[in-house]
């Protein structure tokens, strides 16, 4: 097997590809290095310093079990040009057409992750913003689509009584006939505000560039401070293009179409989106609505969290379908770095919203390890 060559200079794109045997697995990890770099034939390439820097290079191939191999290829940094869309692409574009191939994780060089930078905000940020000091965050999404800004805005200050801190759009909020973006954000605004509410409301930016730099410039004038995007619907360059433009905004990135392609959870939504500026990480929690397992999730909190160069930490925020029961378990698997998110098991309770709401923020507070 091929050993690890030196990747101070290179981005180390690591794969999980499926292939009938040892002996095809070289030829496969070469074109796969040759396709996520040039995407020509390397005998037709006929200058010295692209063949010696731009090519991917094949770095190490391990038997993975099943009938798969873990490969790692060395990409060159220049291919990225300090973009998040072309990272993305230069990592898994044409790749991801392969259906035997997942990209697992990549190991960054620090030039790289300086230059994209990170969170602003991260968890110091957002605990500051709702004056939290130790314990877990929390959150609650508004919901279903289809209602009136008014009706929106007295669940957001019924949920605001609570307690809680941080009151998100539900992800299909955009700007619908039914509550369209300018009208919801004054109606939700206002009421917090009238109601004197200290839970800070977090929109749903949607649409182009253009619409969401509108719908941005109108929510900070509104006095709001924190935003959600979806990276993978908005695309990673846009993404990068607000966290540099509005430095003073935290974004929590939420995972809709993250499980279009194959990529790890952990790398994608901990990982990657962290490293283009996510404050803070929406993901499934393991048995929930969806599939993710414990370690999965695990994994997934670590990378947006943990230490890495000079990032600073992203807050994991588990959800999917999470009840006020499982808070203990929740805590006691996350530890208290972290906001817990749980929409509809709340709005169960109906008129007992505010009760239900002030009971889940006080188990949160009265959480002791």
């Amino acid at each position: 097997m091929l050993r690890p060559a030196d990747p101070s200079d290179r981005l180390r794109a690591i794969y999980r590809i499926r292939c009938d045997g040892a002996d095809g697995i070289a030829a496969r990890a070469q074109a796969i290095a040759v396709e996520q770099s040039i995407e020509m034939p390397l005998a037709a390439v006929d200058d010295d310093r692209i063949r010696r820097e731009v090519v991917g290079r094949v770095e190490a191939i391990t038997p993975a079990g099943a009938g798969t191999f873990e490969v790692v290829i060395g990409l060159a940094v220049e291919t990225v040009g300090g973009d998040a869309g072309q990272l993305l692409n230069m990592l898994f574009g044409n790749s991801s057409l392969h259906e035997d191939v997942v990209l697992a994780d990549v190991e960054f060089p620090a030039a790289l992750v300086r230059e994209f930078g990170g969170p602003r905000h991260g968890i110091a940020g957002l605990r500051r913003r709702s004056n939290v000091s130790a314990r877990a965050l929390t959150c609650t999404a508004l919901k279903p689509q289809g209602l009136p800004p008014e009706r929106l805005a007295q669940l957001a200050v019924r949920f605001a009584q609570g307690g809680i801190d941080y009151i998100k759009d539900d992800h299909g909020l955009a700007d619908q006939d039914s509550a369209p973006f300018v009208v919801r954000l004054a109606a939700i605004t206002g009421a917090l505000r009238s109601a004197g509410c200290a839970a800070r409301y977090v929109p749903s930016l949607s649409g182009d560039l253009d619409a969401v730099r509108r719908q941005l410039a109108a929510a900070i004038e509104a006095g709001v401070d924190t935003a959600m995007v979806a990276p993978m619907i908005m695309g990673f360059a846009n993404f990068q293009r607000l966290v540099r433009e509005h430095p003073g905004v935290a974004f929590l990135a939420h995972p809709a179409m993250a499980g279009a392609a194959r990529i790890a959870p952990p790398l994608l939504i901990g990982k990657l989106f962290r490293l283009i500026g996510a404050d803070a990480v929406i993901f499934p929690n393991h048995g929930g609505r969806f599939g993710y397992s414990a370690e999965t999730c695990r994994v997934l909190a670590d990378a947006a969290r943990g230490e890495w160069d000079t990032l600073q930490p992203s807050v994991p925020v588990p959800a999917g379908g999470m009840s006020t029961t499982r808070v203990r378990e929740m805590l006691d698997f996350y530890g208290t770095e972290v906001m817990l998110l749980i929409g509809g098991a709340l709005l169960e309770a109906g008129e007992r919203l505010p009760a239900a709401t002030t009971a889940f923020v006080a188990e949160v507070a009265n959480y002791s390890g």
